[in-house]
């Protein structure tokens, strides 16, 4: 699956997951910080999605991840589990 194809699924995880009431995926920028001010995102945030994470895709999310690069956006969440998930299923969906 590709990062555009994903951007719009984790921002619907993110918001269910995390129970942002009131906020609509689609108002989230796929740039935009994930532990922004707006946002209001922290640790424990970061571990809950985390197992949103692996339930919903069944991907294993190393700790050194969690907080670092991979999780600073929706985008750089897509751009860094698309291939996972490509290597997962044998690369198909490519």
């Amino acid at each position: 699956m590709s990062p555009e194809l994903l951007v719009p699924r984790l921002k619907q995880l993110l918001v269910s997951s995390l129970h942002l009431e009131g906020l609509a995926p689609e108002s989230i920028a796929d740039d935009e910080p994930l532990f922004s001010s707006r946002l209001g995102l922290d640790s424990v945030d970061a571990l809950e999605l985390v197992v949103a994470l692996e339930r919903e895709f069944g991907v294993s999310v190393p700790s050194e991840e969690i907080g670092g690069e991979t999780f600073s956006s929706v985008r750089a969440l897509a751009d860094w589990l698309a291939p996972r998930l490509a290597a997962a299923s044998g690369g198909a969906g490519r």
